[in-house]
């Protein structure tokens, strides 16, 4: 990998203020990623471990989130197993810091040692028909590892992400996203890109996984409770044909690795466009409850999923 500045990064939106505050978050930032990256890998977990539980403990307003959302989707289980699965999702994102600082080292020559593809026949063939691939992905595992890793293999793809509010991370965080080949695409932007990259024969990555807006998605069922759903992925591969895999990364406790798995996903034809893109985006986060169900620990509980409700439905978090 080619080496790279410690300075404040020119890759940014210059539109954007830099506040003060932005620069100390930024060399922050900067002070916690370089020294993950430059220790060796299972000291850089070790320490992310103990930051994990550390945030546990004292993050109460995250643990209230993910015990909520626990209580709402899983009655059945115990407290105390729900408080298992919450500590296994943020044990989730000290492993994820400390990859993520390594990405500068990660090559060719030791990726297997991280992550390893499970079910790649299924992404050969949907790029084999030469109409670009919509990667379906989620907030699970490792999910900054999965364009990184697939680039690093010889098949980067562009990845769509949310500007973050300061434009110094902002760079700071695509830059590290960007080693193995990728390249962002902003979500204002999403159909344009996304499209022009299909016509191109490329690979896109999604995260559709979060709570939308009312005017940006749909309500289709997600963990037995309506959540509204973003229809950009569904809408963007029935106007250009693409072919549509699902790609999760999955954290593999007998391996001591991930698992980039992907699987194909079949396209629903309807009489009806707009009843086609409801179909597609219910088809879409049924194949990603279905891993949220067997891996409970690896996604996002700290999210505010089921925030937006319909317009007859009361708001159900007291939060």
């Amino acid at each position: 990998m080619a080496a790279h500045s410690e300075g404040v990064p020119a890759a940014r939106d210059r539109s954007q203020p830099v506040s003060l505050r932005h620069r100390i978050e930024y060399f922050f930032a900067l002070a916690v990623l370089k020294p993950l990256g430059w220790m060796p890998h299972r000291m850089a977990r070790s320490i992310c471990g103990l930051l994990a539980a550390l945030a546990y403990a004292f993050w109460p307003h995250l643990r209230r989130v993910g015990m909520f959302n626990l209580r709402l989707i899983f009655p059945d289980l115990s407290e105390k197993q729900r408080r298992k699965i919450l500590r296994g999702v943020f044990r989730n994102f000290g492993r994820t810091l400390a990859d993520f600082a390594y990405f500068p080292r990660l090559g060719r020559e030791n990726i297997e040692k991280l992550i390893v593809y499970d079910g790649f026949e299924h992404y050969a063939a949907a790029q084999k028909r030469g109409k670009g691939v919509l990667f379906l992905t989620a907030h699970f595992g490792n999910w900054e590892l999965g364009s990184f890793a697939h680039g690093v293999y010889g098949y980067p793809c562009h990845f769509v992400v949310r500007r973050m509010d300061n434009p110094l991370i902002d760079a700071l965080v695509n830059r590290y996203r960007s080693l193995s080949g990728g390249q962002p695409i902003e979500k204002r932007d999403f159909s344009r890109q996304v499209l022009r990259a299909f016509a191109r024969g490329e690979a896109v990555g999604v995260l559709m996984d979060q709570n939308m807006a009312p005017s940006e998605g749909v309500f289709v069922e997600f963990m037995d409770r309506l959540a509204c759903t973003t229809t950009g992925p569904a809408r963007v591969a029935r106007r250009a044909g693409a072919a549509i895999v699902l790609g999760l990364v999955i954290w593999d406790r007998r391996l001591k690795k991930y698992r980039l798995r992907f699987e194909s996903v079949d396209w629903l034809s309807r009489d009806d466009p707009e009843e086609e893109i409801i179909a597609n985006t219910a088809n879409f986060t049924r194949r990603i409850e279905a891993y949220v169900r067997e891996y409970p620990d690896q996604w996002l509980w700290v999210h505010r999923r089921w925030k937006t409700r319909p317009p007859d439905e009361p708001t159900i978090y007291p939060l």
